[in-house]
């Protein structure tokens, strides 16, 4: 059951748009769909559509938005009568209407890149958000860390793509040393307190030390409240390391 909010706090649902199709559907029949085991357990008055890397020049940002005219529980054949042979043909849908589509202009851009899922702002802070991060209220700790790490004078790669075994990933900084590579990790508390995120960080860590890597994961805490400590733990390893190339 949805919650009922405070009149005077219109609240907007992020969404995401999978693909140029779904977009095409939002625009032609103005409807967003939602699994309804991830159905929202909030009430909300506007639904705002985030555009992954998959939109090209256009991704990574949220473009448009909407108000909410109503939802209801439809089953997947009735809103997409051509995919009867779809696997979850069956499946029941959270279907949202929404009314006249408004652009955002600038967009709100994900400049460093954050896993995009559903999320509630206010409607005054997510007009006046910038960035991904202001929106989710989520501090900059890659920048705070980055600045540091270049005030120490220690050489760091930050968003290093690397991939092993058919699995890409995209390291936080990435330090190159005489003994063995060391990546950086920055946890912050939205992103990785699930069970399941920290399951695939697990996954993560262990391929990268199989390949010879060394792993420093820092707290949005620590670097927040202790950010001389997160360098001594990084410098430490460096010199475990041999040094920096």
């Amino acid at each position: 059951m949805i919650k009922k909010e405070r009149r005077d706090e219109e609240i907007v649902l992020v969404g995401v748009l999978k693909n140029q199709r779904d977009r095409d559907i939002l625009f032609r029949e103005k409807w967003y769909r939602i699994p309804l085991s991830y159905a929202p357990k909030r009430q909300f008055h506007y639904l705002a559509f985030y555009q992954p890397l998959t939109f090209g020049k256009e991704g990574k940002q949220i473009q448009y938005f909407a108000r909410v005219l109503n939802y209801q529980v439809v089953k997947r054949k009735n809103l997409l009568p051509a995919e009867l042979n779809h696997p979850h043909a069956e499946d029941d849908y959270f279907l949202v209407r929404i009314g006249g589509i408004k652009k955002l202009d600038p967009p709100i851009k994900n400049i460093k890149p954050r896993r995009v899922s559903f999320g509630f702002a206010t409607l005054t802070h997510f007009l006046q958000s910038k960035t991904i991060l202001q929106l989710y209220r989520v501090p900059p700790i890659e920048e705070i860390l980055e600045k540091a790490l270049k005030k120490a004078g220690i050489a760091a790669v930050a968003q290093h793509h690397l991939s092993f075994a058919k699995k890409r990933f995209c390291l936080d900084f990435a330090i190159f040393c005489q003994k063995g590579n060391i990546a950086i990790e920055c946890d912050n508390k939205k992103a990785h307190s699930s069970a399941l995120q920290q399951k695939k960080d697990k996954i993560k860590d262990n391929i990268l030390k199989r390949n010879g890597w060394h792993i420093v994961r820092l707290k949005e805490s620590s670097i927040l409240s202790n950010l001389r400590g997160c360098l001594l733990k990084i410098q430490k390893t460096i010199e475990r390391c041999g040094g920096v190339i």
